[in-house]
């Protein structure tokens, strides 16, 4: 007799095939999912009120999110996931925003705690959001695991992307305080919708889940870890839905310029290292520069007179200005009035305001004379002349610049309404003040492709070098944030932990 065998349906591994890891269910805290509970929150978030039950938080200043304490119930299921998570493989995620490690997106994991978390996200907790907030929310997630470790950062931005409507963060730390860093902070606005003043810091806190609506006016940063043992480990992500509109991008007003005059050039032989006024190694710097288009020059000053410089950049009558919004830069910059001068300068200064009132009598005669007899035609063919002169003669070029001081913390972004990074410029950088700085300490000035990550090229920190880099409009820079190992130099160097440049930027 001859039969079939059945399916084999009792749960037995059969031989040679490998078992599948069965997912574990996460369940969301019960006083999360409390029918009452789930009303309150629904009604303060509609309302842009707070409220607090426990350890569930709504707060709507200075934009709406919510925290909720002890997301899942199952504490077990929470370190296993933990555990999980650190044997992923991380990569190092590095440019003008963020540094800190990151994992591949997880939506497709099949480790049980990885894929039990992220149902319960998925479907569970999109299905809570949605009646809470009142918003329909499409069935993809984004989700992936980031490592935060000693000076990692993530800088100010607003997370606005099409399609993001709801940023959430699952934190699976350690003991974690203040003093540690690694705080997500929520900054209010000014009245051109700019990030402007740090409104709340929240601490990370085992388990914890925050999350919080995409707008225009979401600015938040990650503030640089300060511990070096501990790991801010969280999962993070987006869920999609209709974004919200957003009104007109404010766009800042370009910075002023002026026109580039010729000093005298006894300045030049006083100051500039005699090596760079040979003419025959003039050429040889013009031709490296013009097939590279950068090019460093090392102890660019005389060594008596960048010490002047150094001694004239400690004195305490210089006034620094915090320039900002923090989503586009964050350092110091010297006003222009309160710098040291030479006697030399000062009387140029006076010369200066001399001439120009002298132009000021002349041109109230002219103006007197005017409304006399008509011009002669050889007064109208000698204007002429002078039009057409000046029409013919090169435009002179216009510059930007300014001294500025970076210290822990300070830094500048790539934004996507610089008006800098739209036409050819050159660019020159004079460092001050550098002595001992390691590249590790960031404040190294960046240029990439635009839409790009990786750098061309990376001009660091040097004593009396300087740096010139001709770019075209698809060139963009930064100033890498300045981390907290900088500060190791803050009691062996006459600058503390800071550093300065002279920055100008030359356009045609």
């Amino acid at each position: 007799m001859s039969s079939k065998r059945k399916n084999n349906n009792l749960g037995i591994v059969q031989k040679g095939k490998k078992k599948e890891k069965r997912e574990e269910k996460a369940d969301i805290s019960e006083k999360i999912l409390d029918a009452d509970v789930k009303d309150k929150v629904k009604e303060a978030w509609s309302k842009k009120e707070q409220y607090t039950h426990g350890g569930i938080e709504v707060d709507c200043h200075p934009f709406p999110h919510c925290v909720l304490r002890n997301f899942i119930q199952n504490q077990t299921f929470v370190e296993n996931l933990q555990r999980e998570l650190l044997d992923l493989n991380f990569h190092e995620k590095s440019n003008d925003l963020y540094k800190f490690k990151q994992s591949d997106d997880l939506k497709k994991r099949k480790e049980p705690h990885i894929a039990g978390v992220r149902v319960a996200l998925f479907e569970q907790f999109r299905s809570w959001l949605t009646d809470v907030l009142q918003v329909a929310l499409e069935p993809t997630v984004d989700i992936s695991c980031a490592k935060y470790e000693y000076t990692d950062v993530l800088l100010c931005h607003d997370d606005e992307l099409e399609g993001r409507r709801i940023a959430f963060i699952l934190y699976l730390v350690p003991a974690w305080e203040q003093k540690d860093g690694g705080t997500l902070d929520l900054l209010g606005i000014d009245e051109n919708g700019q990030p402007q003043t740090l409104v709340k810091s929240l601490v990370p806190s085992w388990n914890t889940l925050m999350f919080f609506e995409v707008s225009p006016v979401s600015f938040h940063q990650v503030s640089e870890v300060i511990s070096e043992d501990k790991c801010r480990l969280s999962l993070s992500g987006w869920f999609h839905g209709r974004s919200l509109d957003r009104p007109p991008r404010y766009i800042e007003p370009a910075p002023s310029r002026n026109p580039h005059l010729p000093r005298d050039e006894e300045l030049l032989y006083e100051w500039i290292n005699p090596v760079y006024l040979d003419m025959a190694y003039q050429a040889q710097v013009q031709e490296e520069f013009e097939d590279t288009s950068e090019i460093l020059l090392k102890n660019f000053l005389k060594e008596e007179k960048f010490k002047e410089v150094n001694e004239a950049l400690k004195q305490v009558e210089i006034q620094w200005l915090r320039r900002g919004p923090p989503n586009k830069r964050c350092y110091e910059s010297a006003e222009q009035q309160g710098l040291p001068q030479e006697r030399g300068e000062e009387e140029e200064e006076e010369a200066e305001e001399e001439e120009e009132q002298g132009e000021d009598t002349n041109e109230g005669g002219a103006e007197g004379s005017s409304r006399g007899d008509p011009p002669t035609a050889a007064g109208r063919n000698q204007e002429q002349k002078e039009k057409t002169k000046t029409s013919k003669e090169p435009s002179t070029p216009v510059c930007r610049g300014e001294l500025r001081r970076w210290g822990p913390g300070d830094y500048t972004l790539v934004h996507d309404h610089d008006l800098d990074n739209i036409e050819f410029a050159l660019d020159l950088l004079l460092h001050c003040g550098c002595e001992d700085w390691q590249s590790e300490f960031g404040g190294f000035t960046s240029y990439i492709a635009s839409g790009e990550d990786e750098e061309l090229l990376t001009v660091y920190p040097e004593n009396n070098c300087l740096a010139l880099v001709y770019r075209d409009k698809e060139t963009l820079k930064f100033v890498k944030h300045v981390n907290r190992r900088s500060c190791a130099l803050a009691e062996t160097r006459p600058h503390g932990s800071a550093f300065y440049d002279f920055s100008f930027v030359y356009y045609e």
